[in-house]
């Protein structure tokens, strides 16, 4: 396990490059709904060291993508959303941001760029020891599982930074429990006045017993899995039909990603690349809305959180009024004929 002085300097590190750069769930109830308190209330945490040693950090950071159809090709005409991991999260290359990187670069195509842009969530493990909500079915591991938005990451990571938190809040010993305070601003959730307990705790007998008997995660079993040729064909593909307006093609990607409750027929296409190979394990991804979800076994759900994408750059002065926008197909053509 990491030191808190190897967690500071390797924050350190990223947010001096981020200035100018930058799982598998097997269904069960493992996952807390912090999400779902009341108004008001709040949660207490514990959270708990990765099993994997070589993770500098006790979080695993998850981006996701998410891809808007108007309906299902031959089925449901309710619009959809399918999410799929972006490349970016292994080192790869994601052909998703690639083609909107270069759009915030004209106002006209700056919230087109945003829907598109990846989301990031943060995979936590640890206990509840204080829940204001009831939950029908309580797991028998009290070792939960936690999907946090950026806006409660923020301030997990300040107080990391901060020389007054002198021990590693996951320390047995000497550990720090976190409030997660559900308010509203607006129309949405708020967690802003979340915050790490004022006092140090100690695991009581309890706690302790659970991780010698359920042992902890290795976070990164949770990540979606990591996109291969196929996956990435998919994906590259499913990015042009959403820009299109075109349907979901569940013939065409339902062996890769596809909406929540969709059976995918004997017929679909086993590899985007070669007919002939066998279906790969469709990935992970996290889990959407209520109305969606990924082919594989459903992922962590993570609450919508808006993340901010590259700042705008300078441009041509917008289209007059009256004027017609371009299509999704002019759109794309544009960025892709740019030199």
């Amino acid at each position: 396990m990491a030191s808190l002085a190897e967690i500071r300097a390797k924050l350190q590190a990223m947010e001096s490059k981020g200035s100018g750069s930058k799982q598998q769930s097997g269904g069960d109830n493992a996952i807390y709904p912090h999400w779902n308190i009341d108004e008001g209330t709040s949660a207490t945490l514990r959270f708990l060291p990765d099993a994997d040693v070589d993770n500098t950090f006790f979080w695993q950071e998850r981006q996701m993508i998410r891809l808007t159809f108007p309906g299902i090709k031959g089925g449901d005409m309710k619009p959809v959303t399918v999410q799929v991991p972006c490349a970016e999260m292994y080192g790869d290359t994601c052909p998703v941001l690639t083609e909107v990187r270069p759009w915030f670069k004209d106002p006209s195509l700056e919230d087109m760029g945003r829907k598109y842009w990846k989301k990031r969530s943060y995979i936590f493990q640890g206990y509840v020891t204080e829940n204001p909500m009831t939950e029908a079915n309580t797991p028998e591991n009290p070792i939960r599982r936690f999907v946090i938005s950026p806006q409660i990451f923020n301030i997990i990571k300040s107080a990391l930074m901060d020389p007054d938190m002198e021990n590693m809040p996951t320390d047995y010993m000497n550990g720090t429990d976190f409030r997660v305070t559900k308010t509203t601003k607006g129309q949405y959730a708020d967690y802003s006045t979340s915050k790490w307990a004022r006092k140090e705790r100690a695991l009581d007998e309890t706690e302790l017993a659970a991780i010698d008997t359920n042992g902890l995660h290795n976070l990164a079993d949770f990540l979606p899995k990591r996109p291969g040729a196929d996956e990435i064909n998919a994906i590259s593909e499913m990015f042009q039909a959403s820009v299109d307006g075109e349907l979901y093609d569940v013939e065409r990607w339902g062996n890769f990603y596809k909406p929540y409750g969709v059976d995918v027929p004997a017929t679909a296409t086993q590899s985007t690349t070669a007919p002939a190979q066998a279906a790969p394990v469709a990935p992970a991804p996290v889990a959407p809305a209520p109305a969606v979800a990924p082919a594989a076994p459903v992922a962590a759900p993570v609450e919508p959180v808006a993340e901010a994408a590259p700042v705008a750059q300078a441009a041509p002065a917008p289209a007059a009024e009256g004027e017609a926008k371009p299509s999704a197909d002019d759109i794309l053509n544009m960025i892709r004929n740019r030199t």
